[in-house]
Parts: C-alpha cells; structure tokens; sequence
C-alpha cells in the first residue's frame, strides 16, 4: 500500500535476483479499512516510493485509481471461509475479505508468474495461499522474512504513526515474542503456558493495549495446544490508537 520501507524493498531484491522482471503495485485498498480505522490517513508517499522503486531495478508499477479497481457498482467479493475471521480478521471484520478480493483483482490484471509477501502479515499469506489453491491461481508464493529496525522493533508503513515514548513501548511486542521463542527453544511445548508468559510480559508495559497473542498452525491459523511440531505465535496490539502485528515462527522439538 505505498509508504514503503526497508521490509518493503527486501522483497523486491528477493524478487529481482529471482525473476526476469519485478513489477510493483501501490495500492491504498479501501476495502481492507473497517469504518473507524485510518484509511483518511495512511501515509502515501507516492513520488518517493516512485524513486525507490525505480532505484530497486523495478520494471513495472501499476498504481491504479480507487475508480479503477472498483468500478461503481462493482459487487463481488472474494473471502476465505474459514480462515477470513481469524487473528486480524477477528479483530478487524471484512478486513481479509478486502485483502483477498484486491489481491485477487491485481493478479489477474499483472498475471505474475511469482509474487512475494512478507513474513510480518503471516494471516494473510495463509489466507492468499488458500485462495490461491482453491481457484486455481498458476501464482507461486515467496515469503520474505520480518525486516527489523536495530532494537528489533517490525518495519512497518504504521510507525510512523508512533510517537517516541509510543515507539519505545512498541518493543515489548519482540521481547514477548523473543521470550516464547527462547522458552520453545529451551524445550517448553504447552501453548497455553507460552501464551501465559508472553501476556505477563506484555503487561509490564501498561500503555501497551493488547489485542491478541495467540499461537496457531501456520496454515489454517488454528490454535494449537502443543508447539512441538512447530507453530506460529502472533501479537497484536494498541500503542496509543496505532495498532501493530508482529509474529515468528516457533520450531519445537519435533518441526
């Protein structure tokens, strides 16, 4: 969606030293915004996200108009039962629907061989990889890791949204998930104990308010009770009215 950072351009790299030719889409999507949240002011950037496109060695940017993408009297969707109201799509409803609907729109328009997402926005490469398999989408997958700031705070196009003091509460996300990952790491499999502890460390920062921490299957983002053949713990939550995610994957003794 634009307000591209460095977790952004990593992808592109990715994409470039595997592909004969990147193309990039900059898209504020409306229909991913619930009514009350920022769609008014998320940060465009378009000019300077143009340069730094160009600079990656990009090829293509399609950058289409709202009228564009959702002709007046546009009325089909596309939602992942199932999957569509988990995690974010709990906290945030029709979100996901918004998410797989564009996707699928911009797909058809580009037709790419390869897309790459970001490991940040786990729910949403599970729900795009089930979209794709069940339409038969002939689009491969590639996940880029989660690009950090040097504290190891989650790149994101939201931060700039963080006031310093929000900003140094923000950390408490990665500590809470850098605390399970050391404790799976130390042979600790029960995920209610996990999610026990990572909730404690969340509330050391009182200003943090949490939306969710919760440990699931990769794929159908179910929760798991045993993390022993691998799992995904993810957090969300609220640093003054900025809401950020941040996830990693855990490998338990048996994944």
């Amino acid at each position: 969606m634009g307000a591209l950072h460095e977790g952004h351009l990593s992808l592109v790299r990715v994409a470039r030293n595997s592909c004969n030719t990147v193309a990039a889409s900059i898209f504020v999507n409306p229909a991913q915004f619930g009514p009350n949240e920022d769609l008014a002011k998320y940060p465009r950037s378009f000019e300077r996200d143009r340069e730094l496109l160009e600079k990656e060695g990009v090829a293509l940017l399609f950058a289409p108009s709202v009228e564009e993408m959702y002709p007046s009297g546009a009325m089909t969707w596309i939602t992942v039962e199932g999957l569509s109201d988990k995690l974010d799509g709990g906290s945030r409803p029709g979100h996901f629907r918004g998410v797989t609907t564009v996707v699928a729109k911009l797909f058809n328009i580009v037709e790419p061989d390869v897309a790459f997402f970001g490991q940040k926005d786990a729910a949403q490469v599970a729900i795009i990889r089930r979209m794709l398999r069940d339409l038969n989408f002939p689009v491969e997958i590639v996940v880029g890791p989660i690009v950090r700031e040097a504290d190891g705070l989650a790149m994101s196009s939201r931060n700039a949204y963080l006031s310093p003091e929000h900003r140094k509460q923000a950390l408490v996300l990665y500590r809470s998930l850098m605390r399970v990952k050391k404790l799976v790491d130390e042979g600790e499999s029960t995920a209610a104990e996990l999610i026990a502890v990572a909730k404690n460390e969340i509330a050391t920062e009182p200003a943090a308010r949490l939306d969710y921490f919760e440990i699931v299957n990769p794929d159908t983002l179910d929760p798991v009770e045993d993390v022993s053949r691998g799992a995904l713990a993810a957090v969300a939550a609220f640093f003054g009215t900025t809401r950020l995610i941040d996830n990693v994957v855990l490998f338990g003794s048996n994944g």
